[in-house]
């Protein structure tokens, strides 16, 4: 039987249709499990609905529907847009599958009767969006560290789950498996932020709604939702707490990946590990935070009228299209941003002009030099070897980012065969040999070496653009269609026909008229505020005068004295680090800033800020409420921006 992989999506909350931030991680997923398929993997990709908690109870009394029938139609509509997506999930779990709940309930009573669950009494500060509590030094200004909602004062009877129990056990895990928490930054804000500073006791359950999993036992209280949510992992694939498993979760568990986003870290990499070794289960061998996917001026919120839907780009743009622009604009540890402008120059130059427009011209020739004939004359030239040998080479260099899960690396592996072979054909010239009677051999030889290079690039892609992937191999007419096949050059059938009628893989989008389309398709928008007046002009003498280099947050912590400042040690490449006070922390959790890295000015005069000492500055761009940190990722620190 072939090796197993499990890969998982944290499951969608069904407060409402999720966006294209949601949308990406999906997409992420997808890519993954179809290029693990691809390499012969028995995989199981599982995704799904969070459908429980007081959010979801208040929505659906607000909408007059009975919590049922609110997550119905929302789960609907989540499914239907992973659908459209073209992700090739087996499994869509939903938190309100009956056996879920019975094994959820089945958990918590174990981890009752085993002393790692006891009763109390929980008092403190709730955040109702993020279903979290916080104390008092956690929250900011009266609001949720984590999304800035506004918190609320909650006193109730909970259980609760013994953290400081395992924390041991589990940091001495992190340490021997570096791979655990990736990115590296990510398990570094774990690591020093919430398991060596000393674990509080989890909150498990509530008495204040009604709409979740009943504790069986205890029937006032409902299980809290991170012991439902997070249990669908191993409840989708047939785990039983009285040991008798299904098949499926006797051949995929452990996770090979949990792919998530990066605000919901803590949960998977602390919460989720501890449920597991209570439970004497195998740890996920790797928990993935990826970064968010934000729009314009940063991340997407309905009050903010930036919200890009899935649907609404594939109705402009096509599936293929949105999917790559999804996969192609994130960084492996940074924030991506995108806007309709971009998308546009992405799809005109990479989509209709790199990989469209190389595949219908090199088909054009085809058939015009050889009435579609795909010949293997061998007539080969120096010049054929540069491009021969990259594309012999692109399946590994592919497979090595894709094993880092560098999904946007390992697609311009595959883009840079395609410039290279827009370049062979410059080299070349076909329309000049095409000329030359003497020559018809040779330009056989030359259209075969490009064919056979969009062959490879096209199975490669299944995994990305599986749309455009069988239409390019379909326009080939090749039967030579698996990843075995393009580990040696030359396998494309010689003798057999291409299409004789090539058809355009993407349209060149014509800017102004698109954005016209997308903005008469917009809400109206509030009219916007003065613009604040304008600085006056400074010389380049002035400009010279400011000094900024790369650095790197080392650690970050709140200001003992202002709830505003973060306090950050920097490395910028001199013996000490910098310590710079930054009013960031509306925006920033300390955790969030660790590894960044940033610009800092540094010949900025020391001050002191609420008796703390400054030494510089880190670059910030300031929305209507929003405030986010200039970062850089290639530069060494120390280098010097200008």
């Amino acid at each position: 039987m072939s090796e197993k992989y499990y890969i998982t999506t944290a499951i969608a909350y069904t407060s409402g249709k999720p966006h294209i931030g949601n949308t990406y991680e999906i997409v992420l997923a997808d890519s993954i499990a179809r290029y693990k398929r691809m390499l012969g993997y028995d995989v199981f990709f599982q995704t799904g609905t969070d459908e429980h908690g007081q959010k979801i109870e208040d929505k659906a009394k607000a909408a007059g529907v009975e919590p049922q029938q609110f997550v119905d139609q929302v789960a609907g509509q989540i499914k239907e847009i992973w659908d459209l997506m073209n992700t090739s999930y087996d499994k869509f779990m939903r938190t309100t599958d009956p056996e879920h709940e019975r094994q959820v309930q089945k958990i918590f009573k174990k981890l009752y009767d085993q002393g790692d669950i006891y009763k109390s009494e929980y008092e403190g500060w709730y955040c109702k969006p993020c279903e979290s509590f916080f104390t008092e030094s956690q929250i900011v200004d009266g609001k949720c560290p984590d999304c800035g909602a506004p918190v609320e004062k909650a006193k109730e009877e909970a259980y609760f789950f013994r953290m400081s129990k395992y924390a041991d056990r589990l940091l001495k895990h992190i340490e021997e498996n570096p791979q655990f928490i990736q990115p590296e930054s990510r398990k570094n804000e774990m690591i020093n932020n919430f398991i060596k500073p000393g674990l509080q006791d989890l909150c498990v359950s509530r008495t204040s709604f009604t709409w979740g999993v009943p504790v069986d036992f205890d029937p006032k209280h409902v299980v809290y939702v991170w012991i439902d949510a997070l249990t669908n992992y191993i409840t989708g694939l047939g785990f039983d707490c009285d040991g008798n498993h299904g098949e499926k979760f006797k051949r995929y568990w452990p996770a090979d990946v949990h792919l998530i986003g990066k605000d919901i870290l803590r949960f998977h990499t602390i919460y989720w590990p501890i449920m597991l070794m209570a439970l004497d289960l195998p740890l996920p061998k790797q928990v993935f935070g990826h970064p968010w996917l934000l729009v314009g001026e940063g991340k997407m919120s309905k009050s903010k009228g930036n919200v890009i839907y899935a649907d609404d780009l594939v109705r402009y743009f096509g599936v293929d299209a949105v999917r790559y622009i999804m996969l192609h604009e994130m960084p492996f540890a940074q924030d991506g941003t995108v806007t309709y402008e971009l998308m546009i120059e992405r799809i005109n130059s990479d989509l209709a002009n790199i990989l469209g427009n190389l595949v219908n011209r090199t088909l054009s020739m085809t058939n015009k030099y050889f009435g579609g004939l795909v010949r293997k004359t061998q007539v080969s030239d120096p010049v054929d070897e540069e491009l021969i040998a990259l594309a012999k080479a692109t399946p590994a260099n592919v497979q090595k980012k894709m094993d880092e899960l560098r999904v946007a690396d390992a697609m311009d592996e595959i883009f840079a065969l395609l410039r290279r072979s827009n370049k062979y054909i410059d080299e070349t010239m076909p329309w000049a040999l095409g000329k030359d009677e003497t020559k018809k051999e040779r330009l056989a030889t030359v259209l075969y070496n490009l064919l056979e290079c969009i062959r490879i690039a096209a199975v490669l892609l299944e995994s990305y653009l599986p749309e455009t992937s069988k239409a390019i191999l379909d326009q080939l007419q090749t039967q030579q269609r698996s990843y075995a096949s393009v580990l040696t050059f030359g396998q494309l059938e010689d003798g057999i026909h291409v299409t004789s009628k090539p058809q355009i893989l993407f349209a060149r989008i014509d800017e102004k008229e698109m954005l016209e389309k997308i903005e008469a398709d917009q809400p109206k928008k509030a009219a916007a505020k003065p613009a604040e007046p304008a600085k006056p002009q400074i010389t380049i003498d002035d400009f010279a005068k400011i000094e900024m280099k790369v650095g790197q947050v080392l650690s970050c912590e709140k200001h003992p004295k202002a709830d505003k400042l973060l306090v950050s040690q920097i490395d910028i490449g001199e013996e000490k680090t910098r310590q710079i006070v930054s009013g960031i922390a509306g925006s920033y959790k300390p955790e969030q800033m660790i590894g960044k890295k940033v610009v800092v000015i540094t010949n900025l005069a020391p001050a002191k800020l609420r008796g703390v000492e400054s030494q510089g500055m880190i670059l910030a761009g300031m929305g209507e409420d929003q405030i986010e940190v200039l970062s850089v990722e290639a530069l060494p620190v120390g280098s010097i921006v200008r």
